[in-house]
């Protein structure tokens, strides 16, 4: 990915503020794992309107059992890299969707973590310049309940990452292993890295709340993303020239939410470092179930 072919131009792109589109004979290559997953399909479209994409899973079948015709079936956890090594090269950016079911046992988030470690190693012996990985709030929801109890009120995501289960475990174990690789210490070249520690990403999590659970509401609210803030902190994420930290390490972190008025994870560097403008404010976009939550909680 080169400063040149970079196209940072604000336009209106379905009547929203968005990077123009790349030039479509000078596009960028981005390669995305976990193709067939339900938080790549809600940035697939946004991303092939910008990009050549070459899209990978273990299976070329949606939730759903659709067959995806362009999603190329291979196992990034496998350690003979060479057999998947050919969707690698060339490619400006990837964007790592790519995530192994399992039961939630240590066992299997270190599955996880070693398809993370493979696609890193892979991603700096082919030139790739920068991996952009599908994170979780889970990284560090030891905070969650502290913040909902009033022990707390922001969680910055330069903190110390803190999980009290596997699954968040494993999603600190992707960012400080992108920390390692962002130094360059260990492949002899800085693979830039930037995490997106994705929220509530669904338009149903306020109106599953038990009626009057206001708890439970300022948690979804919080945790609330749009599907086109999403897709704009994953465009911004893979173009922004400069994402080197303080200490100039290619390496951030930044909360998947969007412009919330119950926010309580930080979205300051996120609008800093990549000029993220979130469209979305979970507050106007649920008023309706809000009131009804209220009502609900005075009754």
């Amino acid at each position: 990915m080169h400063a040149s072919r970079l196209r940072l131009a604000k336009r209106e792109f379905n009547n929203e503020p968005f990077y123009e589109k790349s030039d479509m004979d000078n596009r960028e290559k981005v390669l995305v794992t976990g193709a067939a997953g339900k938080i790549a399909g809600q940035v697939l479209p946004y991303l092939r309107d910008r990009y050549d994409v070459v899209l990978l899973d273990l299976r070329n079948i949606d939730r759903d059992g659709n067959e995806l015709a362009d999603v190329q079936v291979a196992d990034l956890l496998s350690p003979d890299r060479d057999s998947y090594r050919q969707h690698f090269h060339g490619a400006d950016a990837v964007v790592h969707f790519g995530y192994v079911q399992g039961r939630g046992d240590f066992e299997s988030e270190l599955s996880n973590v070693q398809m993370a470690f493979n696609i890193y190693e892979i991603a700096c012996e082919e030139n790739v310049r920068r991996v952009v990985v599908a994170g979780s709030n889970h990284a560090a929801d030891f905070y969650t309940p502290l913040i909902l109890n009033h022990q707390m009120n922001f969680v910055d995501p330069d903190e110390r990452a803190l999980s009290d289960n596997y699954y968040g475990w494993a999603k600190e174990a992707y960012e400080h292993l992108g920390f390692v690789f962002a130094c360059g210490k260990m492949a002899n070249r800085p693979l830039e890295n930037v995490h997106i520690r994705i929220g509530g990403p669904r338009e149903t999590d306020v109106a599953n709340c038990l009626k009057g659970d206001l708890r439970s509401v300022r948690r979804a609210l919080g945790a609330y993303i749009s599907e086109r803030d999403m897709a704009q902190l994953f465009v911004r994420s893979i173009e922004t020239e400069d994402i080197r930290d303080s200490n100039g390490v290619p390496f951030q972190i930044f909360y998947g939410v969007s412009g919330n008025s119950h926010n309580f994870w930080s979205i300051a560097n996120a609008r800093k470092i990549i000029g993220y403008e979130p469209q979305d404010n979970s507050e106007i976009r649920f008023k309706e179930l809000i009131a009804k939550h209220i009502a609900a909680a005075e009754s």
